[in-house]
């Protein structure tokens, strides 16, 4: 992820295994793979022998887990865990997922990947009912749902309650005996199966976690779907057919690992074909290309091999230093670039460089890597994005809700060069993102969510409509 990013919070991992005698650790280390999802708080629920037994904390997965005592004690053959960023609720413990639920009836474990667009709304209704909530996360009003159910079974309560929530979601589910994954309508965020050698399945946000753990990938959790895994295997049920994709573009863009592979798509290859098109899209004569650490390197050196001008690193990224993105103002979030990034003077100075980096959000930061560069001694900077400008928020799991965050949702490219201190500013085409990504499905933008470029939504946005419609009347200044 860039730094520009890292200032705002995006959305969660999740992680579930079914067969393992070993199953919290296994899981220990397929979260860990998906740290970059969310740095704010994990948990882990395991299943021993129909017992499901938990353990939470605020913090990296590390800091949650700080010794072997904790997974020791959860003990069974089966686990799902969290990793957690705020995008709905607040940064209390109370918030941090796996929600494990006791009934006396029996217990559900819950982790929730998303954001629902209906969620207010829902809550109201719930409490109005009687409803008691132990957290503000969005992520328990399914389990209301369920539990007010009066369908016969557990799956036919667990479809009802699905269509009764709005939005992007991917939840995973632990009962006393099952393991159940379910994607919303549009499949806004990944969601993989895989297997290892002893038979094990295993759940996972991103492909790179079943890698990790040495699972085989078996197949994408579809839009639509709920998977149930238990000692009979696997099995594929439906909660709608009213399907169509929608892969949240931005996880192509920056969120994912590049090693992951979405929708049978390799995010490297995607961001590297992003690239090549940027490079054809808004050429300029330079000495050298440099991305930004770490999430633009795969650009960065498409843009090269298209442009012909070497790849270089230009710049440095210290792996050391505390998050960026938890600093209150933006003075420190500054200082905490300076801290975590370096210009290489040996290699930028009296040159003429290509800065690609991933997007712009606020454009602060994308100002002082200039400065970093120029700094250091180079004689030109010019800045390409592999994406397009940001101009809309997102109501489907990021934490961009608001159009204050965004530089571009009121000022022309010239205005945001001259903010960022470059030589000059290009940024991808929607159809450059379209084209680089290369997804095939038969919907609008080829599959891809390309609302927080264009405003096109591809649901309805329910308790957010007021919100979204008061923000596009909002005259933003970053100037």
């Amino acid at each position: 992820m860039s730094y520009e990013v890292r200032s705002l919070n995006e959305e969660c991992g999740v992680f579930g295994i079914w067969g393992h005698p070993d199953a919290s650790r296994v899981t220990y280390f397929g979260l860990h793979s998906l740290q970059h999802r969310g740095q704010e708080g994990a948990g882990i629920v395991s299943n021993s022998e129909g017992k499901l037994l938990g353990h939470r904390d605020l913090g990296l997965l590390s800091e949650v887990f700080k010794d072997d005592r904790q997974l020791e004690q959860l003990t069974g053959h089966a686990a799902i865990g969290h990793v957690r960023y705020a995008t709905a609720g607040n940064g209390s413990v109370d918030n941090i997922q796996p929600f494990l639920f006791k009934f006396y009836d029996g217990q559900i474990a819950l982790a929730h990947n998303g954001n629902l667009t209906n969620a207010k709304s829902l809550r109201n209704e719930l409490e109005k009912d009687g409803a008691i909530f132990h957290s503000n996360s969005d992520t328990e009003i399914l389990m209301h749902l369920i539990r007010r159910s009066h369908q016969p079974s557990f799956l036919e309560r667990l479809k009802e309650a699905l269509n009764a929530v709005k939005g992007g979601f991917a939840y995973l589910m632990l009962t006393e005996d099952s393991m159940v994954a379910a994607l919303d309508p549009n499949g806004f965020r990944p969601l993989s199966i895989g297997q290892m050698v002893n038979g094990a399945y295993v759940v996972a946000s991103e492909t790179c976690a079943l890698e990790v753990v040495g699972a085989e990938f078996i197949r994408d959790v579809n839009p639509g779907e709920i998977i149930v895994i238990d000692e009979d295997g696997l099995t594929v049920e439906h909660f709608t057919e009213d399907t169509q994709h929608a892969i949240c573009s931005m996880e192509y863009v920056y969120f994912a690992r590049p090693d992951s592979n979405i929708a049978g798509v390799n995010v490297h290859s995607a961001r590297k074909r992003m690239g090549k098109i940027l490079a054809i899209e808004s050429p300029v004569e330079a000495d050298m290309v440099v991305g930004v650490p770490n999430s633009s390197l795969s650009a960065a050196s498409g843009y090269a091999e298209e442009s012909g001008i070497p790849y270089e690193i230009g710049l440095v990224k210290n792996q050391y230093v505390a998050r960026t993105f938890i600093q209150p103002t933006q003075e420190l979030r500054e200082q905490g670039v300076r801290m975590k990034l370096s210009a290489v003077r040996g290699v930028v100075a009296g040159k003429r460089v290509i800065m690609v980096d991933d997007s712009i959000v606020r454009g602060t930061t994308s100002r002082r890597i200039v400065n970093l560069l120029k700094e250091a001694g180079a004689k030109e900077v010019h800045v390409r994005i592999a994406s397009p400008p940001l101009r809309y928020p997102c109501f489907y799991g990021i934490d961009i809700q608001t159009r204050k965050e965004l530089i571009a949702a009121n000022h022309s490219v010239e205005e945001i060069c001259e903010c960022i201190e470059a030589d000059s500013l290009a940024f991808l085409s929607e159809e450059g993102l379209i084209e680089g990504v290369g997804l095939q499905f038969d919907a609008p933008y080829s599959g891809l969510c390309m609302a927080y470029f264009n405003g096109d939504y591809p649901t309805p946005l329910y308790d957010y409509e007021e919100q979204y419609q008061a923000s596009l009347k909002e005259k933003i200044s970053f100037f």
